[in-house]
């Protein structure tokens, strides 16, 4: 019986590897480094983790990993992400899950305080009961800190609950936790990469039906 969805956030809701080119170009441009960052190859860092995600983009133009991932994520909080960040189908797929009482949450790697953030800007904020971000204490996945933090704040077990990701580092997380996983093919996966177990979906409104049917059949 599923009750609670738990979403990552980026490459599964949020296209952000735009946004990441963008503020790491103009990082590129104030140092005076004749590089540039191949928008299309750029999608294969961005389940890496911020501090290789940002040293592997920037290239010859990194100059300390630690200092360069502080000075992305101080200029990403003065970047608004746009609603048309979204996949297509996002928001209203949100909308349809919690209108029927599903209870949502967000268990992601990007810090605490950009989580919140994006979903403030992309008007996903109200759908969310559990918002969890990378944090002091709570090492990132796919160790299981984070997961069972929102597990923790929803009081919920993980037979009544679905993960959705959209990478490696999800699905290892959501078996150690003995929870159902949905991949979502569209994001930042390596190529040809298939989870050992859970279903997959290429578009966001066919897992929100796939996951409105099995609650209606609950209820019925």
């Amino acid at each position: 019986m599923i009750r609670h969805v738990i979403f990552d956030l980026d490459g599964t809701l949020v296209d952000s590897c735009g946004i990441c080119v963008s503020i790491l170009s103009a990082m590129i441009a104030d140092r005076g480094v004749a590089h540039s960052i191949d928008p299309i190859g750029a999608r294969q860092h961005m389940s890496r983790g911020g501090r290789d995600m940002v040293a592997a983009l920037l290239g010859p133009a990194c100059v300390d990993p630690d200092a360069d991932l502080t000075d992305f994520r101080a200029r990403y909080t003065r970047h608004d992400t746009p609603a048309d960040s979204l996949y297509p189908g996002v928001a209203e797929g949100l909308e349809q899950l919690h209108g029927m009482g599903l209870e949502l949450a967000i268990c992601s790697n990007k810090p605490q305080a950009l989580c919140e953030k994006v979903l403030e800007d992309t008007g996903l904020a109200p759908y969310f009961r559990v918002v969890v971000g990378g944090q002091p204490g709570l090492r990132p996945k796919p160790a299981p800190d984070l997961l069972a933090a929102v597990s923790e704040r929803l009081g919920c077990a993980p037979e009544h609950c679905v993960y959705v990701g959209d990478s490696e580092l999800d699905h290892d997380v959501a078996r150690a936790a003995g929870m159902a996983f949905c991949f979502m093919t569209y994001g930042y996966a390596q190529p040809f990469w298939a989870p050992e177990v859970g279903e997959s979906f290429d578009c966001f409104p066919t897992l929100a039906m796939a996951i409105a049917a099995r609650a209606a059949q609950v209820h019925a």
